[in-house]
C-alpha cells in the first residue's frame, strides 16, 4: 500500500480506499476509483452508486458481504471546477474525474496482489476503467458486457515497472456497466439487469 501511495504522489487525488471482502468470495468486483463518498468513508461503493450495486447483488441473491470489492485506483481522482451558487456567488468545488493511465499504473501492484491472493468464483468488472485495466485498452463495455470471458489479465512486469505483461493464469470475467452509469444514461439499466441475470445464472451453474 505504501509504495502505491508514494507512486501516486503529485497527482490530484485524495483519500485511500482498501479492497474489502472475503478471501474466497463469490464475486470480485473491479471498479474504477473512489468517488467523494468513498474517499470520505474509506469504503468502496457507497452513496448512490452503492445503492444501485446493492440492488444488482440482491437480484441474484447476494449481499455486499458475499463479494470482494476493489478498483483500478484507490484514491479519488478529482478536478477543481467553478460552480455558481443560487445567490450568484461562484465557488470552486472538487469534482470526480476518470483516473489517468499513470494513476492506474501507480496503484496496479495492489490489484495484482489481490488477483493472486483472492480466489473469487467470478470477476465482474464495472465500467471501462476496470475492464481495460485487466484486458487492455481495446476492451470496451459496450462490446463485451454480459459476455463470459476466460482470459489472462494484465499485470505489471515487476513491482517497480510501468509496463504490463499478461498473467500466466486465466481468469473468468463478465464485464458490465458501472452502477453509476444509470444516472447519466438511464437506458443502461436494461443492459445492467440483463448482465446481472447472466452473472447469477453462471453462479448457479458453478454451484450445482
Amino acid at each position: 500500500m505504501d509504495i502505491c501511495i508514494k507512486r501516486i504522489e503529485g497527482s490530484p487525488v485524495e483519500g485511500f480506499v482498501k479492497g474489502k471482502g472475503p478471501r474466497k468470495p463469490t464475486l470480485m468486483l473491479v471498479g474504477e476509483a473512489p468517488g467523494e463518498n468513498e474517499a470520505i468513508q474509506g469504503l468502496p461503493f457507497v452513496g448512490r452508486a452503492g445503492e444501485e450495486l446493492k440492488k444488482s447483488l440482491a437480484s441474484i441473491g447476494l449481499t455486499r458481504e458475499d463479494v470482494y470489492m476493489t478498483s483500478a485506483v484507490r484514491s479519488r481522482p478529482f478536478i477543481w471546477k467553478e460552480k455558481k451558487q443560487r445567490n450568484g456567488e461562484t465557488v470552486k468545488k472538487k469534482y470526480n474525474r476518470p483516473p489517468t493511465q499513470s494513476e492506474i499504473i501507480a496503484h496496479a501492484p495492489i490489484l495484482d496482489f489481490e488477483l493472486l491472493n483472492i480466489s473469487p468464483l467470478l470477476i465482474v468488472t464495472l465500467g471501462n476503467v476496470g475492464l481495460q485495466r485487466l484486458l487492455g485498452k481495446s476492451a470496451t463495455v459496450s462490446k463485451l458486457h454480459g459476455q463470459l470471458l476466460q482470459r489472462p489479465v494484465q499485470i505489471l512486469e515487476s513491482l517497480n515497472s510501468t509496463q504490463y505483461t499478461w498473467s500466466s493464469e486465466t481468469y473468468t470475467i463478465i464485464p458490465t456497466y458501472h452502477p453509476a452509469s444509470v444516472f447519466y444514461r438511464p437506458s443502461n439499466r436494461e443492459f445492467l439487469e440483463e448482465d446481472w441475470k447472466t452473472i447469477g445464472d453462471y453462479i448457479k451453474k458453478q454451484r450445482f
